[in-house]
């Protein structure tokens, strides 16, 4: 496992990260929770120490999963990401999900993934969208999020989501020393604001590295999904035109991890991880296979010929798609 300098916060974290929006299990299908506890096993054994998770995922069964799979190891080596903001007042069968960020949610909602996560502090701690629905200040959220950190529940503070305006509100007061964002061969508008924060010294968590499956070669036809599942909610490119066109970039990967005898999926994170843009790739994980292969995504280098092919073919899929 390679790691990386995390921004500005003095820790230390593995370049591919266990991602943990999959293992809630709602929105994908459904998943075993012991299945779930052997992928992040997997992955830790492995050497990934960063665990990136939020109450949304699966409704709060996401964080019980992680911290089922931390428990009795030293919580002292692990980094612990988890988020705040986006609830579901009404129950999950409500299928409403309001954006809050005011002080009163963020407390409750700390609470709860203490005990969920069975931890008595977050190492980063992440406000998972902008706050569109209660409105509350950026004084107001960004204020309780620095007195949890001279309190020392939680140790540094992120935003995921977010937009240059709230990221220059949001430090008037506290640090921001974390920016996380969807990244992948497929998706690549935020490189902008990526690049912005690697020169401010924050630390980048890129969630979405394969595509939520669509380049792991896992669908070579259009997928047929439930009117609720996350991936036609979130991925367009699992919908016509896009599908299509992203099959030549997936040529070029099978061309890639044939060569080094890998799946197609470590090639996809090998790019993401290595870009100079991203601290960490944040990768889902279903079962131990995967974990094991995620973290050995980084055990080879891809060739200057090989990036060059796959530069190429994202290039040309990001002229077919904006034409």
């Amino acid at each position: 496992m390679k790691y990386a300098q995390f921004g500005k916060t003095g820790l230390a974290v593995s370049k591919i990260a266990a991602g943990t929006w999959g293992i809630g299990g709602a929105g994908w299908g459904g998943q075993a929770e012991a299945d779930s506890v052997e992928a992040l096993n997997a992955m830790l054994e492995a050497g990934v120490n960063l665990i990136d998770t939020a109450p949304i995922y699966g409704y709060g069964l996401a964080e019980q999963v992680v911290g089922r799979a931390l428990a009795g190891r030293d919580r002292s080596s692990l980094v612990i990401a988890t988020k705040f903001g986006v609830t579901w007042p009404d129950g999950p069968s409500s299928g409403v999900l309001v954006q809050n960020g005011s002080k009163s949610n963020i407390m409750r909602e700390l609470e709860l993934s203490l005990k969920a996560l069975q931890t008595s502090y977050i190492d980063v701690y992440l406000q998972h969208w902008p706050d569109t629905d209660t409105k509350a200040s950026a004084e107001e959220t960004f204020t309780t999020l620095q007195d949890l950190k001279d309190q020392g529940v939680i140790k540094h503070v992120g935003l995921s989501n977010s937009s240059p305006e709230l990221i220059a509100a949001a430090a008037e007061f506290t640090a921001i020393e974390v920016l996380q964002v969807q990244h992948s061969m497929l998706e690549r508008s935020n490189e902008p604001l990526m690049a912005q924060a690697v020169a401010d010294g924050r630390a980048v968590m890129a969630w979405a590295p394969l595509a939520a499956g669509m380049l792991t070669g896992k669908y070579r036809t259009v997928p047929t999904f439930g009117p609720d599942d996350w991936r036609v909610l979130f991925y367009p490119f699992f919908q016509e035109p896009r599908f299509s066109r992203s099959l030549g970039l997936l040529e070029v990967l099978d061309g890639v991890a044939a060569a080094h005898q890998v799946p197609v999926a470590a090639v996809a994170l090998n790019w993401s991880a290595s870009n100079p843009l991203v601290t960490t790739a944040l990768a889902g994980v279903r079962n131990a296979l995967q974990g094991q292969q995620n973290a050995a995504a980084l055990d080879w280098e891809l060739t200057p010929s090989e990036l060059e092919a796959i530069n190429l073919a994202i290039d040309q899929l990001q002229d077919k798609t904006q034409s």
